[in-house]
């Protein structure tokens, strides 16, 4: 077997010491990727001298832009294409296996959500489904091949038609999980205006205003939401194209990511002071499921991390592109 099934069996299994596994897969591509090898080249790193994740550097995300950022040689069996205008160069990130991307997609949504049994999940995605290669309408529709869903559950801008699949699903006794981008769930609220009852409804927001609405605070955000879908809270999924795993906020904007992903902050004026101490700070991400390309991706949000791991997202570097996740600071 070779190291990268070894590894993706190990995570599955969740058989591992997370620094220990992360270490490993940090000597793996320090060697066996050739963007991550010279770029620590490039900072004169020795990668056998690194000892602790507060070592490992991280690589920026504008690289997913720049190159093919790819771990050994392979034919990607899928390429996910980052959200952004037609201008912008978009992030690609070269996947193997596509099995070793929903396998782990499903482990983590499961350990938050419970068994898909008992869903029926619908998404509200059009500028994802429209622009195509999008990692998250792959999860969704993943999630909505394990439901045992018949119906498929993409919707454009038909608000009706998705609010008759939402009552169709209630009354067969299904919890409904709605997975929406930010501006089109923002759209349908302001129409709804608490019009009908949506209590029971699960709302996931992805972040991504994509230039429609002013930018806004999450909490602002999910004000807005909770007024017009009649809910008393709004979950978040923390993920982008440049990661295949994903964190999840419950209510109120604290996340808690997947058990394949650790955060650590960076000083904002010096991206190599990295530590798992700061209150704030730019948020690096360790994301084991990334063997394909590299685990350890320096992005361009920042946050506030919790002792405990869990950890809020409070916005953007100015210089940042606008993507899916973007938030603006209070």
């Amino acid at each position: 077997m070779d190291f990268k099934t070894e590894h993706i069996r190990r995570l599955h299994q969740k058989d591992f010491d997370f620094e220990q596994l992360a270490l490993e897969l940090f000597r793996f591509q320090a060697q066996h990727n050739e963007v991550y090898k010279e770029y620590l080249s490039h900072l004169h790193i020795l990668p056998e001298q690194v000892a602790r994740l507060e070592q490992i550097p991280f690589l920026p995300i504008e690289f997913f832009k720049s190159h093919a950022v790819v771990t050994g040689t392979f034919k990607p069996e899928q390429t996910f294409l980052s959200s952004g205008t037609t201008k912008a160069t978009r992030s690609r990130h070269h996947v193997s296996h596509l099995a070793w991307y929903t396998r782990t997609a499903e482990l983590i949504f499961e350990d938050f959500f419970g068994s898909f049994q008992q869903y029926e999940v619908l998404a509200l995605l059009p500028s994802y489904l429209v622009q195509g290669g999008s990692s998250l309408v792959t999860m969704a529709a993943h999630f909505m091949k394990l439901t045992g869903q018949r119906e498929e559950g993409f919707f454009l801008h038909d608000y009706n038609k998705l609010l008759v699949a939402i009552r169709q699903a209630q009354q067969q006794g299904k919890k409904v999980l709605l997975i929406g981008v930010s501006y089109a769930l923002l759209d349908w609220a302001r129409k709804l205006q608490g019009s009908e009852n949506l209590s029971d409804v699960i709302f996931m927001e992805t972040g991504g205003m994509k230039g429609r609405h002013r930018e806004m605070i999450r909490e602002e955000l999910h004000a807005h939401l909770k007024q017009g879908f009649g809910v008393s809270r709004i979950c978040s999924e923390y993920g982008m194209t440049e990661l295949l795993s994903q964190g999840y906020s419950l209510g109120e904007g604290i996340f808690r990511p997947g058990f394949s992903m650790r955060l650590l902050l960076r000083e904002l004026n010096d991206p190599f002071q990295v530590s798992n101490s700061m209150r704030s700070g730019g948020i690096n991400v360790i994301d084991l499921a990334n063997v394909d390309s590299c685990a350890f991706v320096e992005t361009k949000d920042i946050g506030r991390l919790y002792p405990d791991g869990s950890f809020e997202v409070l916005g953007r570097f100015d210089n940042s592109d606008i993507r899916g996740c973007n938030l603006l600071i209070a």
